[in-house]
């Protein structure tokens, strides 16, 4: 999987919020740029493309800026890529069950299946208020301290 630096740069916006006070307290666009490392402009889009999605709210005034919509326990990393990027895992734009294969490739559907799933288990179980207190479930963090998973192949 090749994650983009628009889903990358969306979930750190995202966890910058759910840090500000929860993601109670609104955040200027300028703010999480500059504390992320993101350009400014691009992340006026992902923040759109946030708010169309139902999570983020933004405020005009001199106390607006943006925050979550739902408290950041109720946010999980693949509401976010989701937001900004549509399905987690598809097969030339299609989703994997839509696939078809004939002669040997048949069982290649169940493999991008299986990828989905595999994906799925690791963003749906974490969630904005686990990065924003600087833990992640501990199935995660036992895959990501498994050597093989830091193999770069």
């Amino acid at each position: 999987m090749r994650i983009t630096a628009k889903a990358d740069y969306a979930v750190r916006a995202a966890a910058e919020l759910a840090a500000a006070a929860g993601g109670e307290r609104p955040l200027k666009g300028e703010t999480i740029a500059r504390n992320q490392g993101i350009p400014q402009k691009f992340l006026e889009n992902i923040l759109s493309d946030m708010r169309q999605a139902g999570l983020v709210k933004s405020q005009r005034g001199v106390d607006g800026g943006y925050r979550l919509a739902k408290a950041p326990s109720e946010v999980t990393v693949a509401d976010v890529i989701r937001a900004v990027e549509g399905p987690l895992a598809s097969v030339r734009g299609e989703a994997p069950e839509d696939v078809e294969y004939g002669g040997a490739a048949t069982p290649l559907q169940d493999v991008w299946i299986a990828v989905r799933a595999s994906l799925r288990n690791v963003v749906e179980q974490v969630t904005l208020a686990d990065i924003a207190g600087g833990r992640i479930p501990a199935r995660v963090a036992k895959l990501a301290g498994d050597p093989d998973a830091r193999a770069r192949r």
